[in-house]
């Protein structure tokens, strides 16, 4: 293990591999083997963003989409945002997913990358994509929760997966979970494995995206506030 967080973190990445079941018509996508230069972009945002080893909040997602972080392996970062805020040229892949442009936007209004993931570190419990077979016959996105099989296959990786990325040497005294589903489950985890003391959910950047994009600039202001520790000053509705 390397001593940086970044040197951790690569680690953690290059070593990624889920090799439990799955039921039919579910697949688990591994950019790292499949895609060499999502080691070489990964490793570069970590070595540029996480060079230290400054204690950071943990914040978790569900697992990444096929075109965010299971392309540049790096989570809610497109090709675009990796190249256009991050600075990190991607040459082998080229994807917009809807779930980075709202968190780019509010990492902006936080201060920007560099303020941003100087205190925070983002990931998620299953990390790495899940795809399902669609009645067309294509893959699609997939959340670990989807189906209760899936669920059940994947627990002891997430709990496994979860335990390295604490680990890491992040913040445990509160988490921030994204997804209100997601933190059903996640609350689930930490019952049986007691990694945080305080859960606060945050409404998951896709479905702001998708559904409340008029009201988006309210949903920046109010992750901004319970990032910062301002719990209760604005509603949750």
């Amino acid at each position: 293990m390397g001593h940086t967080l970044s040197q951790k973190i690569v680690e953690f990445n290059r070593e990624l591999n889920y090799i439990g079941n799955l039921p039919d018509g579910f697949g688990v996508m591994n950019p790292y083997l499949e895609n060499p230069e999502t080691i070489e972009v990964m490793k570069l945002f970590y070595e540029k963003f996480y060079n230290d080893n400054l204690q950071r909040k943990f914040i978790i997602g569900i697992n990444p989409s096929r075109h965010g972080a299971g392309v540049t392996g790096v989570p809610f970062t497109d090709t675009k945002r990796l190249n256009d805020v991050c600075g990190i040229k991607m040459v082998s892949a080229n994807t917009h997913e809807v779930s980075s442009v709202f968190m780019y936007e509010m990492i902006e209004a936080y201060g920007g990358p560099e303020r941003f993931y100087k205190d925070f570190y983002i990931n998620s419990p299953f990390p790495l994509a899940i795809v399902r077979l669609n009645k067309s016959g294509n893959w699609v996105n997939a959340n670990y929760y989807d189906d209760p099989q899936l669920y059940a296959m994947v627990e002891d990786f997430m709990i496994e997966s979860i335990g390295k990325h604490i680990a890491l040497g992040l913040d445990t005294s509160e988490v921030f979970v994204l997804g209100k589903k997601n933190a059903d489950f996640i609350e689930r985890l930490n019952r049986k494995a007691n990694f945080f003391k305080k859960l606060t959910v945050l409404e998951h950047p896709r479905f702001i995206q998708q559904y409340k994009s008029k009201e988006k600039q309210l949903y920046i202001d109010k992750y901004i506030l319970k990032l910062n520790g301002y719990e209760n000053s604005i509603s949750d509705r």
